[in-house]
């Protein structure tokens, strides 16, 4: 029995109220608008939904693929023969933590919705996460960060699921942050649930100020018009990935519908029509020719599924 055939039998049975839709776009679901139908893509409306879906999924060879809103993945065009599990609809919850200054987030939630929640209870530490389009799972994965500030700096704790052992608890330091990366770099089966951000005390009419001069500095500086996954390349040790794109005169570069913006050159934007191969073409060009040219090793920095 094919695994689409026993999760259908298996959900309609032991997740009545599940939506799980067929063949859907992942186009619809990530911010570069690009990749074919995923084979199955499930809405759960809580952690335990998630739980009980993803140990199924394994059992019948689904491979789960827990996404938020996509913001910095590359699917392929094929489509994935893999289980799609969307947590940005159900699982999006924001509450008062567990000690006074501290703001829980479920691991959907988008990080604008987590900053403003906090600003308005007068809790400051997040303003620089205000313009990350991600959601909560996804920046805790990648140490998401901005302006000066990234997620290790506000993490107390985090809620997962790890396949061998079930939820389970770990604080900051325990999370091993590092620059785009933490302990679920080596531990993709990992799935975040929820999170708790330890916050400091501050003026709401101050940190409001912040995240909209943030905000303005964002606009002004990349191309949020168009269809991206934010910044395509890591940041080199002693460079800026977009200066050096520039340098060496990419800007403008194009292989179908992908093209090195005009506006930063650390972003490739899908100007219409772009598919997965035509990003990933042209990010192989843009890494062969600034490594020609000044030595450097540009590393991807959005997430390629498969």
């Amino acid at each position: 029995m094919d695994w689409t055939e026993e999760l259908d039998n298996w959900a309609a049975e032991y997740l009545p109220d599940l939506e799980l839709r067929r063949e859907e776009p992942m186009s619809r679901h990530t911010s570069f608008r690009i990749g074919g139908p995923a084979r199955r893509m499930a809405f759960p409306k809580s952690g335990e939904q998630v739980v009980l879906l993803t140990d199924f999924a394994r059992r019948c060879g689904a491979r789960p693929l827990v996404i938020g809103n996509g913001t910095n993945l590359l699917a392929p065009d094929e489509g994935l023969d893999r289980l799609v599990i969307d947590a940005s609809a159900g699982l999006n919850r924001l509450e008062p933590g567990p000690e006074p200054r501290c703001v829980t987030a479920q691991a959907g939630a988008p990080l604008a919705r987590l900053a403003d929640f906090a600003q308005k209870r007068g809790l400051a530490g997040l303003a620089f996460a205000h313009g990350i389009p991600g959601t909560v799972g996804g920046a805790v994965c990648m140490n998401a960060g901005a302006y000066g500030g990234e997620m290790a700096q506000v993490i107390r704790s985090v809620t997962l699921l790890d396949p061998a052992e079930g939820v389970k608890t770990l604080t900051g330091e325990q999370m091993d942050f590092g620059y785009r990366r933490s302990a679920l770099t080596e531990h993709p089966d990992w799935i975040v649930l929820s999170a708790v951000f330890a916050l400091e005390d501050g003026d709401p009419a101050q940190i409001r100020a912040e995240m909209d001069a943030l905000m303005a500095r964002r606009r002004a500086s990349q191309p949020l018009e168009l269809p991206s996954a934010g910044s395509t390349f890591k940041r080199p040790e002693g460079y800026f990935a977009g200066t050096l794109i520039d340098q060496c005169g990419l800007k403008g570069l194009r292989v179908g519908g992908a093209q090195v913006s005009e506006k930063h050159a650390g972003f490739v934007v899908n100007r219409g029509g772009a598919t997965c191969a035509d990003v990933t073409a042209l990010i192989a060009q843009v890494q062969a020719r600034v490594l020609e040219k000044t030595g450097v090793r540009l590393e991807p920095e959005v997430r390629i599924v498969r």
